[in-house]
């Protein structure tokens, strides 16, 4: 079954972007998943399909229109499918947001411009209002392709091993260990020697005990829900020490 994906947008010639590259593009070949990019424009008012008008209340800039969103809201059939609108206000999108997306049938993005969206119409049509980070972008359009990103990679089929959406950043609530290639020295460093060693049971620990030092120091906000599912009262520092400049 294909994953469909709807971009609600006033500039479809922004898709697929870089979803038409490398594994996601690849899967759009192969039709894993489909992305149809609706413009917005063909339901604005007048000879100048006007989308937009002042504030209420005053202030600078301009709001999409309730009327014109939710008529090209209206020819989209959603069957099922969630409707998530980018936007600084919204909650921080998670790792299990995007899961629950991909195990779907797929996701309809509303792309805002100008100042945003109208919120009744938000309101109204039930959108999931999500964040990707505490940064303004000049519309919505860079937002939902790094949620469709994120979402197509998770697709059956689409990554070469299943292993690499497990131990990644964010799947079990710690951020990923660090990684190193060949060759074993470079620049006067060297690989940690556990990792040259062919055991996989100390490997397997040194990660473990790398993404819990690396979470403490970079991400104490998910150290701390880490540590609350964990049931642990007092945080612990992890085995292998943790040097900043090492690790960046």
């Amino acid at each position: 079954m294909t994953w469909q994906a709807t971009a609600l947008t006033l500039f479809p010639a922004m898709f697929p972007g870089t979803l038409g590259q490398s594994l996601a593009g690849r899967a759009l070949e192969r039709g894993i998943w489909s992305l149809d990019a609706r413009d917005m424009r063909e339901h604005g008012l007048g000879r100048h399909r006007v989308v937009d008008d002042t504030p209420f209340g005053g202030g600078a800039g301009m709001v999409m229109r309730p009327d014109v969103v939710a008529a090209a809201l209206a020819c989209i059939e959603r069957a099922g499918r969630p409707l998530v609108y980018p936007t600084p206000r919204g909650r921080p999108l998670a790792q299990a947001d995007i899961r629950r997306y991909a195990a779907g049938p797929g996701v309809v993005v509303l792309c805002g411009r100008y100042e945003g969206v109208d919120e009744r119409v938000l309101e109204a049509s039930g959108a999931e209002q999500v964040s990707i980070g505490d940064y303004i972008l000049s519309g919505g359009e860079v937002a939902a392709t790094v949620l469709l990103d994120a979402c197509v990679r998770l697709l059956p089929g689409v990554m070469g091993s299943g292993e690499s959406a497990v131990e990644e950043s964010f799947a079990d609530g710690l951020l990923e260990y660090p990684l190193y290639t060949k060759p074993a020295q470079w620049d006067g460093r060297d690989v940690p020697e556990v990792l040259l060693s062919g055991h996989h049971a100390a490997i397997a620990r040194w990660r473990r005990a790398a993404s819990e030092t690396v979470t403490q120091a970079r991400r104490p906000d998910l150290w701390a829900a880490y540590q609350a599912r964990a049931g642990q009262d007092t945080p612990r520092t992890a085995g292998p020490r943790a040097d900043a400049d090492r690790l960046n």
